[in-house]
């Protein structure tokens, strides 16, 4: 056991610098097109200098032509919504919904913190059940991971995803980077998604599970739904019950990914069999790819 859990320390600290160096290249401040530097005054125009840089109202005023001088912003705070309620204890493999949620906030941490970025988090279930502000430092990751791993906690039913999105709201002092991440199966969340993304870029990690998609066929079977206590004999060996249920799934995610993108959010789906860590470089390679 101790073995193990030496081992998966070992794969996530390595996974999660691949995926600091893929941020670090550029890739992770290319979502920032337009934030990624700060305006810091103006000098003379030097030969060279792209004029595209000039500041037309100071050259009129001194009559010789003055470039606009950037600084890059040195700090990109990053922000990670978890949802740890009792839906996501979904599996049909090794891991569940909330394990595979619970390693990409571990990655993103991590990597956070090898790129220097302040980075805080919300985790709910039916209750905010933590939440801090984006701080830098090793002391402050570290118990960030220790939130993360603690999965033997008694867990509210429900989901409260519309307050914790607001809460981050009103934690957040500047335009960071903001990652939700749930199967996102409640209600009222959008309208406090799309506030979040007038100031914040926002990424929506659907952890999907291929019983989402595909029930298998056991005949007749008492279903409970783990939030609402609500139960249902369901027909499993019903090809039009198991069809239905397919295009139901399908439907749901094509409304989701729409309202997430109509928001101003950018949609990704991460699988229980999917390595996150790869998921995630290839998403921010994807991003860098796009922005040049």
């Amino acid at each position: 056991m101790k073995n193990d859990i030496s081992r998966r320390a070992s794969l996530l600290h390595l996974s999660s610098l691949s995926l600091a160096e893929k941020m670090k290249s550029g890739s992770f401040r290319s979502l920032y097109r337009g934030h990624g530097i700060e305006f810091s005054g103006v000098r003379e125009y030097l030969r060279g200098d792209d004029v595209r840089a000039i500041d037309w109202n100071v050259t009129a005023r001194m009559g010789k032509p003055f470039v606009k001088m950037f600084e890059e912003e040195r700090e990109l705070d990053v922000f990670i919504i978890v949802d740890s309620s009792l839906s996501m204890a979904v599996e049909s493999g090794r891991q569940t919904k909330l394990e595979k949620a619970m390693e990409c906030a571990s990655l993103l941490t991590l990597a956070s913190f090898y790129n220097s970025s302040p980075v805080g988090a919300v985790v709910f279930d039916g209750a905010l059940d933590f939440f801090c502000s984006p701080e830098s430092g090793k002391k402050h990751a570290l118990m960030l991971l220790s939130h993360f791993e603690n999965e033997k906690r008694k867990i509210q039913p429900g989901s409260v995803l519309n307050s914790a999105l607001r809460a981050a709201e009103k934690l957040l002092k500047k335009r960071s980077l903001v990652f939700v991440i749930s199967d996102f199966r409640t209600v009222e969340w959008q309208a406090s998604f799309a506030r979040l993304c007038q100031k914040n870029d926002v990424i929506a990690i659907r952890i999907v599970d291929a019983l989402d998609s595909c029930i298998p066929s056991v005949g007749s079977v008492l279903f409970s739904d783990p939030e609402t206590g609500y139960e249902a004999v369901l027909p499993t060996s019903s090809k039009k019950f198991v069809r239905r249920w397919r295009e139901e799934n399908e439907q749901r995610t094509e409304n989701w990914s729409r309202d997430c993108i109509r928001h101003g959010g950018i949609p990704l789906f991460i699988s229980t069999v999917q390595d996150p860590a790869a998921e995630l470089i290839k998403f921010f390679t994807s991003r860098h790819l796009r922005s040049i």
